[in-house]
């Protein structure tokens, strides 16, 4: 008789990691249905860290070294997380291995009032933990009051929707939001890549 396998994925806590390890899982008992899998959640410090902009208490690193740390100590046997998050140099010792089919790549505009970008009124203030987005957003619309925002995706949502919340809209990745199936029924605009350009592996899991 064969022996049953079991494989330790190593994931974050957020509603969209969980989606995204659960969706990976699937895919390998797919392929092999004997197989076991058992899902560990891995509590990051940029989990922790939620009052802080990203770039002062060491941007995408912050999601990634427990995780890193829990499979150099054998404690997992990989994990999942979106590869535009990753840091752009493999970490000593460890390797991207796998990336399964790619989702849609664009950004997506959320604004309070249901407005696209070019409709918001002028000093409208947007919020994104994202240099790469206030830049375009920027070079776009210069009058734009961009604003941190922090969060899992649901926190990003409800944060921009308060009528009493500082912000007007915010940008979010079309790819976490169709995973969570949250981008029907939001006043939400994807945004075309001459406006607002994907960060390298947008989309994709590893």
């Amino acid at each position: 008789m064969a022996m049953t396998k079991t494989v330790r994925i190593g994931t974050r806590g957020s509603a969209l990691a969980r989606w995204q390890t659960d969706h990976v899982a699937a895919l390998l008992r797919e392929a092999w249905p004997a197989l076991q899998v058992d899902i560990q959640v891995i509590r990051t410090r940029g989990d922790r860290v939620l009052d802080t902009p990203l770039p002062l208490v060491g941007g995408k690193g912050l999601f990634t070294a427990e995780l890193e740390h829990a499979l150099r100590s054998g404690a997992i046997d990989f994990a999942v997380h979106s590869l535009k998050d990753l840091p752009t140099e493999d970490a000593p010792g460890l390797t991207v291995g796998a990336i399964p089919a790619r989702a849609p790549v664009q950004d997506v505009l959320i604004s309070r009032e249901g407005m696209d970008l070019d409709h918001l009124p002028p000093g409208a203030t947007i919020g994104t933990s994202s240099r790469r987005r206030a830049a375009q957003l920027l070079h776009h619309r210069p009058d734009l009051h961009i604003l941190d925002i922090r969060g899992n995706v649901d926190t990003r949502i409800r944060k921009t929707l308060d009528p009493n919340g500082p912000y007007d809209a915010t940008i979010l990745a079309q790819a976490g939001l169709e995973r969570l199936e949250l981008l029907e029924g939001l006043p939400a605009h994807v945004l075309p890549f001459q406006v607002m350009l994907p960060a390298p592996g947008q989309g994709a899991l590893a």
